[in-house]
């Protein structure tokens, strides 16, 4: 519980699907962290026990939503950059968490990955990785919202020798954070090349029986796709609509190389699609086919992927750059407008993690999640649309103060919840013991 909280700011945006950009407006945060009211400036309650915020320069709009990524990777930020996926993957990454990941990699990479985050405008986070259990107590003890889906993968780690020793410390975490409001809990099968069909028929199965999601890097690559087809005989879209797995639970990543019986599939299925253009970009995987997604009327959302193969975690770079993208391959100026960037960023990543009944918007009864950018600075004017001011000049730099469920975690551009400096300190430690590995 803390003290209301009345915030009123020059413009508002509430997120929610057709707004618009209102100004001069008071946005009510109740004692729990709930938001109770938004009114004109005007007419403001002027509660004498609430704490009053202005911002007079600012836009006050929902925090981002960043919906996939492998938050710990941050302390693998560049290592081994400019190679394509498979090769990034199986010669560099994994060797080198095999040696190093453990709960203590996992926590202070997730504090860095944490750090970054808040200070570009990011309030929830979805994060699949190893230690899920580490993430969880970080997110919570950061006080920031987080979706974690457990990794299932046929890889032995550290953390889980198999399949079902994955699946079985995975739920322990669920049934550990099944009363937080800051943590859910949903299933992170690694991709359909990694798993078995029977591991794949098993968490179709507890998910439903446990109304549980699922997230999973799906047709990332073509060569992934005609390694499928060569093996199975079809494309994995198709494997896991046959096995039951699409349907809308189902949060599939990356999905660059589409057919048009694939976008069909996902549209029926009532799937959504998690898009990643700079890892895609900087991998060279390919480019997701969002107008054509959009205009089958399937839902999608932004996501960073890791900081190794991004390298950053700035969802708003992600904004602009799946806007400028899409422009680019469909050669229309006016295809994915910042204002459906935004959408992508906020609700629409709420609803793919089954999380807009709580976040994703600014309306009465949903926890205040909400950031505030500050316009007064010559990068940022003069203003006529704020919308796309803060995707196409803002970068995210702006951002200046950050409520996750009404409690300040970015003030005046400053963490309050994350000592930096320690954050800092520990991921110059972690890089100067992995740099010391390729020395031996």
């Amino acid at each position: 519980m803390s003290n209301p909280k009345e915030i009123h700011a020059r413009w508002l945006y509430t997120g929610s699907a057709g707004a618009e950009v209102l100004e001069h407006q008071t946005l009510c945060i109740d004692e729990v962290g709930r938001i109770s009211a938004i009114v004109d400036s005007a007419d403001a309650p002027k509660n004498r026990d609430a704490e009053q915020v202005h911002l007079d320069n600012h836009l006050l709009m929902p925090g981002l939503i960043n919906c996939h990524g492998h938050s710990a990777m941050t302390l693998l930020r560049g290592y081994a950059d400019d190679l394509a996926l498979m090769p990034w993957l199986q010669d560099h990454i994994w060797p080198t968490e095999g040696r190093w990941v453990d709960a203590d990699f996992v926590t202070d990479g997730v504090n860095l990955a944490m750090a970054e985050m808040i200070k570009t405008g990011t309030t929830t986070f979805s994060d699949q990785y190893f230690f899920p259990d580490a993430t969880a107590k970080a997110a919570s003890e950061a006080g920031m919202r987080c979706q974690i889906n457990f990794p299932v993968i046929n890889v032995p780690t550290q953390w889980a020798q198999t399949p079902n020793e994955y699946i079985s410390k995975g739920l322990q975490v669920r049934e550990r954070y099944k009363n937080s409001a800051l943590i859910s809990v949903i299933f992170g099968p690694h991709a359909p090349y990694s798993l078995d069909e029977p591991t794949l028929q098993r968490i179709r199965t507890l998910s439903h029986e446990l109304d549980m999601g699922v997230q999973m890097h799906v047709q990332e690559t073509k060569t992934e796709v005609l390694h499928a087809v060569e093996l199975t005989g079809e494309r994995p879209i198709t494997t896991l609509d046959r096995l039951g797995l699409l349907d809308p639970s189902m949060q599939c990543v990356h999905m660059t190389s589409l057919s048009k019986d694939d976008i069909a599939r996902v549209a029926r299925s009532g799937a959504h699609v998690i898009h990643c253009p700079s890892s895609n970009m900087k991998l060279a995987s390919g480019a997701c086919p969002v107008h054509s997604l959009l205009k089958a009327g399937i839902n999608v959302a932004l996501g960073t992927d890791g900081a190794a193969s991004n390298n950053g975690l700035n969802l708003f770079a992600e904004a602009r750059l799946a806007a400028l993208l899409a422009k680019l391959t469909t050669e229309d100026p006016a295809a994915l407008p910042a204002e459906q960037a935004l959408y992508m960023a906020t609700l629409g990543g709420a609803r793919a993690l089954g999380l807009d009944h709580e976040t994703g918007s600014l309306e009465t009864g949903k926890w205040a999640d909400c950031i505030a950018i500050n316009f007064d600075s010559a990068a940022m004017q003069p203003v006529y649309n704020p919308l796309s001011q803060a995707v196409y000049a803002g970068h995210g730099a702006h951002v200046e103060a950050s409520w996750i469920a009404g409690r300040l975690v970015l003030k005046n551009g400053k963490l309050t919840t994350l000592d930096e400096t320690a954050v800092l300190q520990r991921a110059v430690q972690w890089r100067d013991k992995i740099a010391s590995q390729d020395l031996n």
